[in-house]
């Protein structure tokens, strides 16, 4: 009987715990287009990196191209 009673008791205390937390997430209108412009303005930093990243790459690509034919130009 013990053992029912201090089953049920940890289990009131579970559910007691993890209703706490979804209460305390709700999110205001104003926090969530603050976290939205906050957001976007991450994915735009991640993408001009990318962006640069591949310009360089590209860059370095036709250097080489470059070198390569004049390399072959002069063989002939």
């Amino acid at each position: 009987m013990k053992r029912i009673a201090a089953f049920i008791l940890l289990l009131a205390a579970l559910s007691a715990a993890a209703s706490i937390p979804a209460q305390a997430q709700r999110t205001t209108t104003a926090e969530n287009m603050r976290r939205s412009r906050k957001d976007a303005k991450q994915q735009q930093k991640v993408l001009k990196k990318m962006s640069k990243k591949q310009r360089k790459a590209m860059k370095k690509y036709q250097k080489s191209q470059r070198k390569a034919a004049k390399a072959n130009r002069g063989t002939r």
